[in-house]
C-alpha cells in the first residue's frame, strides 16, 4: 500500500508539472496558429484583388517583353493592320458623307472633299500609316509606355470595382514577429508551430499515460485508502482544468492548391483557409455569455455548470466525504457523490463533442468534394484538417479517472 501511495504521489507530481508545461506549450502554439490562420485566409489571396493586380501586371509585362516582330510577325500583323485601317476609314467616309448631306453647307462639304478626293488619298496612305505603326510597336520605349498605361487602367478598374482590402492585422502580425512581409511571417510561423508540437507531444503522451496508471491502480487496488482516493480526486481535477481550458476540436477547411491558365501563363494559390474555429469549453461559455440574447446566455450557463461547475462540486464533495464524516450525513454531498453521475453528463459530453466532430468532418469533407467537383476547368485540390485536439482527450481522461474514483467512494462508504 505504501508503494501505491508512494506511485500516486510521484504520479501526482508530475501531473502538476506536464499540465503547466503543456497549458502554457499549447496557448503558444494556438497563438501562433491563430496568426498563421489570419495570414491563410482567402481574404489575402485568391479573394484579394492585389494580389490579382500583381500577378496580372506580372503576365503584361512578360507579354510585352516578349512580343517579337520578326519577318514573319511583321507580315502577318501588317495585314491585320492594313484591314483594320482600310475598314476603319471606310466607315469614316461612309459617316461623313451621310451626316453632311442633310444641309447645303454639308453637301458643298462633300462636293469639296470628293473633288479633292481626301479620302481617297488617305486609302491610298494606308501601307505607309501601317508601317509607322509597326515601327512605334518595335520601339522599346513605346512597349513600355503601353505597358505602363495598361497596367495603370488595370489599377483604376480594379481600385473603382472591388474594395479596398483591410491589411492592419497583417501589419500588426508582420511588425510582431519582425519580418519584411507576410510570406515570411508564415514560414517563420509555420516553423514556430512544428517546434511547440514536437516539444509539446512528449508531454501530451506522458500525461496520458500517467492517466492511465491512476485508472489502473485504482481499478485494481485492493483495500485502497482514503489518501490515495484523495490523490486521484486531485489529480481527476488537474485534467478536468486542462481539458476545459484547452480547445476539444479543431474545424479547418482549406484550398491547398489551386491552380488554373490565364494568358498562356500558370497562375496558383496554395494553402487558403475557407474557415477555421478552434475554442475551449471556457472560450465559448465566455462568447456566448458575452452575447445579448437569450438563448445563447442560457446555452452558455448550461455548458457552464455541466461541463466545468458540475464536475469540480462533484470532486470537493467526494473529498469532503472521505476525510469528513459529519459530511456523510448531508443529503447534498450524498447525492453529488452517488446520485449526480446521470445529471452530470459529463461522459454524455465527450460523446456529443466527438460525435460532433465526425459530424463536422464528414460535412467538411463533402462539400471540399462537391467545390472540386464543380471545378472542373481548375487543377483543385482542398484540404479538411479538422481534428481532436488535446483538450478533448484530457477531458475523457478526466471523466474515466473520476467515474473510477467514485466507485470505489462507494465501495469504501457501503463497507463502512
Amino acid at each position: 500500500m505504501k508503494l501505491r501511495l508512494w506511485i500516486l504521489v510521484g504520479i501526482l507530481f508530475l501531473s502538476i508539472v506536464f499540465a503547466v508545461v503543456t497549458l502554457k506549450n499549447e496557448r503558444q502554439k494556438n497563438a501562433f496558429k491563430a496568426d498563421l490562420i489570419e495570414l491563410s485566409d482567402i481574404k489575402y489571396g485568391l479573394f484579394n484583388v492585389d494580389e490579382w493586380k500583381v500577378m496580372l501586371a506580372e503576365i503584361i509585362t512578360k507579354k510585352v517583353e516578349e512580343f517579337d516582330l520578326n519577318d514573319a510577325n511583321r507580315e502577318k500583323l501588317r495585314v491585320k493592320i492594313s484591314g483594320f485601317l482600310t475598314t476603319t476609314i471606310g466607315d469614316l467616309e461612309s459617316r461623313y458623307y451621310e451626316e453632311h448631306n442633310h444641309t447645303l453647307f454639308g453637301q458643298l462639304q462633300t462636293g469639296v472633299a470628293k473633288l479633292t478626293g481626301t479620302f481617297t488619298q488617305i486609302k491610298k496612305d494606308i501601307p505607309v500609316f501601317t508601317e509607322q505603326i509597326l515601327d512605334f510597336l518595335e520601339d522599346e520605349d513605346n512597349r513600355k509606355a503601353m505597358r505602363g498605361f495598361v497596367i495603370n487602367k488595370l489599377d483604376e478598374y480594379a481600385d473603382s470595382t472591388f474594395s479596398k482590402t483591410d491589411y492592419s492585422l497583417v501589419n500588426g502580425i508582420v511588425m510582431k514577429y519582425e519580418v519584411a512581409d507576410l510570406q515570411s511571417a508564415k514560414v517563420l510561423l509555420t516553423k514556430y508551430i512544428s517546434d511547440n508540437s514536437s516539444k509539446n507531444r512528449i508531454n501530451k503522451t506522458f500525461m496520458v499515460i500517467l492517466a492511465l496508471a491512476v485508472i489502473l491502480l485504482v481499478l485494481f487496488a485492493k483495500n485502497i485508502s482514503q489518501v490515495e482516493l484523495s490523490i486521484g480526486l486531485i489529480i481527476s481535477f488537474i485534467y478536468l482544468v486542462v481539458g476545459v481550458m484547452l480547445p476539444m476540436i479543431e474545424i479547418d477547411a482549406r484550398i491547398s492548391s489551386i491552380t488554373f491558365t490565364l494568358l498562356g501563363e500558370d497562375i496558383q494559390f496554395i494553402d487558403q483557409v475557407l474557415y477555421y474555429k478552434s475554442k475551449s469549453i471556457l472560450a465559448v461559455v465566455q462568447l456566448m455569455i458575452s452575447q445579448s440574447r437569450l438563448d445563447l446566455l442560457a446555452v452558455g450557463v448550461l455548458v457552464l455548470t455541466f461541463s466545468v461547475l458540475f464536475p469540480i462540486t462533484k470532486l470537493i464533495c467526494s473529498a469532503l466525504f472521505l476525510h469528513k464524516p459529519d459530511s456523510r450525513k448531508r443529503p447534498f454531498i450524498s447525492f453529488m457523490v452517488f446520485k449526480s453521475g446521470k445529471w452530470s453528463m459529463a461522459d454524455v459530453m465527450v460523446i456529443a463533442i466527438f460525435m460532433a466532430y465526425i459530424g463536422f468532418d464528414g460535412i467538411i469533407s463533402e462539400q471540399l468534394k462537391q467545390i472540386e467537383d464543380i471545378a472542373t476547368s481548375l487543377d483543385l485540390l482542398t484540404t479538411n484538417k479538422s481534428n481532436l485536439l488535446f483538450g478533448f482527450f484530457s477531458f475523457t481522461l478526466f471523466v474515466l479517472m473520476s467515474l473510477f474514483t467514485s466507485q470505489k467512494v462507494q465501495s469504501i462508504s457501503e463497507k463502512k
